[in-house]
């Protein structure tokens, strides 16, 4: 009886978290274009990221050659900065402020911009301690990748959020 009574309540919690349009973060079922070519950098993790991403995560087809795509997407730049937050009484750094950031605009077949020319930005603050260089490289490292992968859902949700013309 306990048994019935707790799946009764869970399936209530499952249809009313259902009802309210409630979606795991990164879960898009579709982009407002069936096709999308991806034009980014060489030898940069940000296409291929955001072809597993977009390939996985939407019913949106990732295309090889420009001119089979319904909309092209340009990753116009990636980039990562250091810089220093705060030094010591003594000039020895504290904290590091990292910076992510992707450029990127979205055209049509025809060339016309559907988005234009926009950034995404992020930042994140890597407390520093000169004993521990090799692993604060590796967190640096950990937390830039981390970034990419945030910067490439909040892509996602902009292409989503397109309100395609009838």
């Amino acid at each position: 009886m306990k048994f019935a009574i707790h799946n009764i309540f869970l399936v209530l919690l499952l249809l009313a978290l259902t009802a309210c349009g409630f979606k795991l973060r990164g879960l898009i079922s579709s982009l407002p274009f069936e096709s999308l070519y991806i034009s980014a950098p060489l030898g940069h993790s940000i296409g291929p990221d955001l072809e597993r991403a977009i390939g996985s995560g939407t019913t949106t087809d990732i295309v090889h050659k420009m001119e089979d795509a319904e909309a092209v997407l340009h990753i116009i730049s990636a980039t990562t900065e250091r810089r220093i937050l705060t030094l010591s009484a003594g000039g020895v750094v504290n904290e590091f402020e990292l910076v992510y950031r992707l450029s990127s605009r979205l055209v049509d077949t025809d060339g016309r911009e559907i988005i234009p020319s926009n950034q995404i930005i992020l930042t994140r603050i890597l407390p520093f301690l000169n004993t521990q260089i090799l692993a604060k490289q590796q967190e640096e490292q950990m937390l830039f990748d981390n970034m990419q992968q945030d910067a490439v859902q909040q892509l996602i949700w902009r292409l989503s959020a397109l309100k395609t013309e009838s």
